[in-house]
């Protein structure tokens, strides 16, 4: 192998086994061009050549699964003849680098994927992870990827109805930008990405194509400091021509014309036409000449790799193309017949009369798939060995103030007013809610809940345990508004799967997912993995995030955090384990990560949840909220903050200790307010499903006071406001709530 042979490999992102693999697939070596092409499909972003057979683990069939993993987006049956297409995807690496930029064309590339299955994008959520927000970098970051989402989803009517925000040293130099879209269309004509029928044309529709983002997909498969930050890697993007091509592609579904639909977005036209091709078990032949382009002297590798934003790809059936053509061009779009499929399983790419490509499209979309080694990581048994219950004592009142100040709990208001959240007229309530509620119109009085959740710190210090815990936090979040998850989709973020301690963290994570998926019987419908996220002194800490859409057969049917009420009994609903290992309130008081998360009785999670959905179906309780972050104390606080009412309560600390009582975390608890009338009634429902169920207090008056043991807060409610609004807004330019 010559030494510039290497330097091409390399440059490609390639392996020297890997390169060998393409000579034996081809059966010859592949010319610069095609070595490319092999470079971006075989990249991380889209191969998952170190995911792959982990992620067969996870449970994808379920009794509302229409369409599972392998498409653009999973779909699920919501009844009334209605589904809805639901994804998460990350734009890490490009909102590092343009942290504007870098989200707005995630957002971008969210909406065409549910596009993408015939869905009408309905709502938007995103997951964050920042550095400190002290840390000047880390707010730069925080304020352009804010107003690069608030830019595209404002512009394209599409509501960004919640979310969550967390603040971490390991993000510092390498943030997350999760984001996730939900999608409503009808059950009987999902889309697909499975090119067929040969003779077919193959259009290309939107926006013209520029030389932003080439390599993109490759950028995304690497340790940020093994990258030069260069713009030529992140994808400028138009959200008016995002919102043009939303409406010209539903209008072209309805012609009955299309016959298969993908956008282009990692790997550009490679990666459409290629996976489109290789699902259909056809070929393709392109003519690069024939792409409209908006700069001059594009070379074919550059039409072939540009990522540019607001395109996609149509196969049509054949003498009804020009029906296609019209709909895009009406809308301002462009749109152009630059292929056709055909029988024989073979990609041709023509410049004109010269051709430049041809190998096999299952060839590219068939990367190869590892079992990288495996570690425990060394630093996890001294971690567990700490003992945070022998930790100095503080004053109860400080803690609490700390912790509803600290920017994971704070208000989120200063980012979300950024939003628009009710454009559509479906959004229930405004957000910071554990779950966005939307109504579902077109099959009254049925509504969804959707929500999205993530620890890091759980994963670090115990990813099997980190994993069944996001599960179960996720699934609490859509029970307190009443509703029941159907569905999962996941946007799993590690480093560099190539060390052993990551990719055993990230395979145990895996295990912990599938585990409680399974237990509570929840599909995982597609999803994303976000390996080599580190930059500067190593990996992030490993931090799946997982979003999940619930089903709830009346929409006004539903609990809210808040406590309106005065009068109103307070119960929590539920037990298990509880520690201060791994908590928030280790963290944010002792300065401490440590420890280890709470284990989770799944038998007794998915009673809770029943009892809970139940029990607002039938119109027992007023409010409620799940304990996650800062325990009960920070809960009851929320909900009191929520309401502008306050609360007497009385925690039962046992053995455990005052701030373990207090402040301690552990799944499977939920506050629930109910009227006087209905105390009895509750408790019975929560007898009959197994539910343990403790009276704490009463909802009323304009002081939180709150003991347990010898140990009271005694607070005015107006304190517990003043801290939980300034924690965040204290960082930016936006004013509290």
């Amino acid at each position: 192998m010559s030494t510039l042979t290497k330097d091409a490999i390399r440059q490609a992102g390639l392996t020297g086994w890997e390169y060998g693999e393409i000579c034996r697939r081809l059966g010859r070596a592949p010319n610069p061009l095609e070595l490319a092409m092999f470079g971006v499909m075989w990249s991380e972003h889209c191969g998952y050549k170190h995911s792959r057979r982990v992620l067969k683990r996870l449970p994808t069939t379920g009794r509302h699964v229409l369409q599972g993993p392998g498409e653009n987006a999973g779909v699920l049956d919501v009844g009334g003849g209605w589904a809805v297409a639901w994804k998460m995807e990350s734009h890490n690496h490009p909102s590092a680098v343009d942290p504007h930029n870098g989200a707005a064309t995630g957002i971008g590339g969210i909406l065409r994927d549910i596009l993408s299955m015939g869905g009408r994008p309905v709502a938007l959520l995103d997951s964050l992870r920042f550095g400190p927000p002290e840390d000047a970098r880390s707010r730069r970051l925080l304020a352009g990827v804010v107003s690069g989402i608030a830019a595209y989803g404002n512009c394209t009517g599409v509501p960004t109805v919640g979310g969550e925000i967390h603040f971490e040293p390991s993000y510092r130099d390498n943030p997350l930008v999760n984001v996730v879209c939900l999608g409503l269309l009808r059950a009987d004509r999902i889309a697909t990405a499975r090119a067929k029928g040969p003779g077919n044309p193959v259009i290309y529709a939107g926006a013209r194509t520029g030389r932003d983002g080439i390599q993109g997909a490759s950028f995304a498969s690497t340790e940020l400091d093994k990258e030069v930050d260069s713009r030529s890697s992140v994808q400028i993007g138009d959200p008016f021509a995002g919102k043009l091509l939303i409406e010209a592609t539903l209008e072209a579904l309805d012609t009955g014309a299309v016959v298969s639909l993908q956008d282009m977005g990692a790997g550009g036209i490679t990666c459409a036409t290629s996976e489109m091709a290789a699902k259909g078990g056809v070929g393709i032949t392109l003519d690069l000449s024939r792409v409209p382009r908006r700069e001059a002297g594009m070379t074919p590798e550059e039409v072939l790799l540009s990522e540019s934003q607001e395109r996609m790809l149509l196969v049509a059936r054949r003498g009804e193309e020009q029906k296609i053509l019209d709909t895009y061009r009406r809308w301002g779009l462009q749109a152009a017949v630059f292929g056709e499929i055909i029988a024989d399983p073979v990609m041709r790419v023509y410049d004109g009369d010269a051709r430049v490509v041809e190998l096999p499209p299952q060839a590219l979309a068939d990367a190869p798939a590892y079992d990288p080694p495996a570690q425990m990581p060394a630093y996890l048994e001294d971690a567990w060995r700490f003992d945070a219950d022998a930790l100095p004592g503080a004053p109860a009142g400080e803690v609490l103030l700390a912790l509803l100040a600290d920017p994971a709990v704070a208000s989120k208001w200063p980012v979300y007013q950024q939003y628009d959240h009710m454009v559509q007229v479906r959004t229930v309530g405004l957000p910071g809610g554990d779950a966005a509620v939307l109504r579902l119109v077109e099959s009254p009085p049925r509504g969804l809940a959707i929500a999205v959740d993530g620890n890091g710190r759980y994963c670090k210090l115990d990813p099997y345990r980190g994993g069944v815990l996001a599960i179960a936090e996720v699934a609490a979040n859509l029970a307190c508004a009443g509703a029941e998850a159907i569905g999962l989709t996941d946007c799993l973020n590690f480093g560099s799967p190539e060390r052993p301690e990551v990719f055993w963290t990230f395979r145990e994570v895996i295990d912990g997912m599938a585990a409680a998926c399974r237990a509570l019987d929840i599909p995982v419908v597609g999803g994303n993995v976000s390996f080599y996220n580190e930059a500067g002194e190593g990996p992030i800490d490993p931090t799946p995030v997982v979003a999940a859409v619930g089903l709830m057969s009346d929409v006004n049917a539903r609990a809210e955090v808040a406590f309106r009420r005065a009068g109103d009994r307070i119960v929590l609903l539920g037990g298990g384990e509880v520690t201060l290992g791994a908590s928030l309130y280790l963290k944010a008081v002792h300065g401490k990560i440590a420890g280890r998360p709470p284990a989770t009785d799944l038998d007794l999670h998915a009673r809770l949840l029943r009892c809970m959905r139940e029990a607002i179906s039938g119109g027992l309780v007023s409010a409620a909220h799940d304990c996650s972050d800062g325990g009960v104390a920070v809960a009851l606080a929320e909900c009191c903050i929520a309401g502008g009412v306050g609360a007497r309560a009385t925690l039962p600390d046992g053995a455990v200790g005052a701030a373990r009582a207090m402040f301690g975390e552990g799944p499977s608890r939920i506050i629930v307010a109910v009227a006087p009338e209905h105390v009895t009634a509750l408790l019975a429902l929560a007898a009959a499903r197994g539910v343990p169920a403790t009276s704490l207090g009463e909802a009323g008056g304009d002081r939180f006071v709150l003991s347990a043991g010898p140990e009271i807060i005694d607070l005015p409610g107006a304190a517990l406001a003043g801290a939980w609004n300034s924690g965040l807004s204290r960082w930016t330019d936006a004013p509290g709530a």
